[in-house]
């Protein structure tokens, strides 16, 4: 017992931190001394992480990821041991050493630093591997790999904590039931957010669209170029220029139609013709029409159909496609096409029909005004 209390005494004679407690009597000085440890100890481990990358250029990544991990630990340690010494704590330490048995603890303080070592380089390997498997695809962002990376952190870190008390023999049923009704609570309160991020899960994987692409989500609801994609929310600008943030629990319930998959977009336009016009006609101009259009693609060539009879017009269906669909190109060609097919159909006379009202009166009826209603004298006497 007396050899281990020696020992770590002499730990901390190394550490130069001896007699600190004497040297700054003050609470208001233990105070700032403390505040200047850890904030020391934080600013030196941001230090070591920056110099890693240098280490990289001469070790391999895990090697550095070791190398980092372990100057990490030995720097808060260093910062604990002088904060024990400044507020005289040191004794007391020493007191509980000599309580029990410090050779018996050794294979588990060893297990344990083993345990968040290799948990912390783990969580490297994990960031490498993403940035490998996901840093060249478009379909992924820099958000999303952020937060898979966070994620993964998270159940490394759970699953090494509870190796931890595992080791240490630590009864964990009760602090399970404690997060299963904790679970119950957040889920129930957070329903919306935690669906949301889930959805955004599922379509970061199934990728149903992706940035740059013309969606649009249900049949009646938003649409337009995805500008976006978040783990909670996908952003789409529409035709009008605007930006709406759609949840992501909305788009996985409901219809996805990709306009553009295949970097292209259709436009559809419908124009009604008079009952007496030769339709194979009105086709070709329409179709020499679309050829003025400036970002009208060639291939898949444009396509006028006919679609139904109307009130008073056969209505035709006139189809072309453009590439890179944005807000923009999109408003530009639908325009240009208008313009074009009416300028075309008045050079040949041809008339699209449109509603009228003829307001005509029956001959033979009375012009002579209704005879007025006799006023009733004053007095009300007839």
């Amino acid at each position: 017992m007396l050899a281990e209390s020696i020992g770590l005494s002499s730990l901390i004679s190394v550490m130069g931190v001896t007699g600190l407690a004497e040297e700054v009597a003050s609470t208001e000085g233990k105070i700032l001394v403390t505040l200047l440890a850890i904030s020391g100890a934080v600013l030196a481990a941001w230090f070591a992480r920056q110099a890693q990358s240098q280490l990289k250029r001469f070790v391999s990544p895990t090697v550095s990821d070791l190398i980092a991990s372990v100057v990490v630990i030995g720097v808060f340690a260093t910062a604990v041991a002088l904060i024990v010494e400044l507020w005289g704590l040191s004794n007391d330490v020493l007191a509980e050493v000599e309580g029990f048995e410090l050779s018996a603890v050794i294979p588990q303080l060893i297990v344990t630093v083993l345990v968040l070592v290799g948990a912390q380089v783990f969580t490297g390997v994990i960031r490498r591997l993403l940035d490998d498997l996901m840093g060249s695809s478009d379909a992924v962002t820099r958000h999303q790999r952020q937060v898979t990376y966070r994620l993964s952190q998270l159940l490394v870190w759970t699953f090494a904590l509870f190796v931890v008390l595992g080791v240490w023999q630590v009864n964990v049923s009760g602090l399970l039931v404690g997060a299963g009704f904790l679970g119950i609570v957040v889920g129930m309160a957070a329903r919306q957010t935690l669906g949301s991020l889930l959805a955004g899960f599922v379509l970061m994987f199934s990728r149903p669209f992706e940035i740059g692409d013309w969606v649009q989500v249900g049949r009646d609801e938003q649409e337009g170029i995805v500008t976006d994609i978040t783990m909670m929310n996908t952003r789409i600008e529409t035709v009008d220029g605007e930006y709406v943030m759609v949840p992501n629990d909305v788009i996985s319930s409901q219809a996805i139609v990709n306009r553009s998959r295949k970097g292209r977009l259709r436009i559809d336009l419908d124009v009604g013709v008079d009952y007496d016009t030769d339709l194979e006609r009105a086709k070709e101009l329409a179709l020499d029409a679309i050829e003025d259009v400036e970002d009208a693609e060639e291939a898949p060539t444009p396509q006028v159909v006919s679609k139904r009879f109307g009130d008073s017009a056969i209505l035709l269906g006139v189809r072309f496609w453009i590439d890179r669909p944005s807000a923009r190109r999109y408003n530009g060609a639908r325009t240009q096409a208008i313009g074009a097919i009416k300028e075309r159909y008045d050079e040949a006379g041809i008339t699209i029909p449109y509603p009228q009202r003829t307001v005509g009166r029956r001959s033979g009826a009375s012009e002579e005004p209704a005879a007025a209603a006799p006023e009733a004298s004053p007095g009300g006497e007839e």
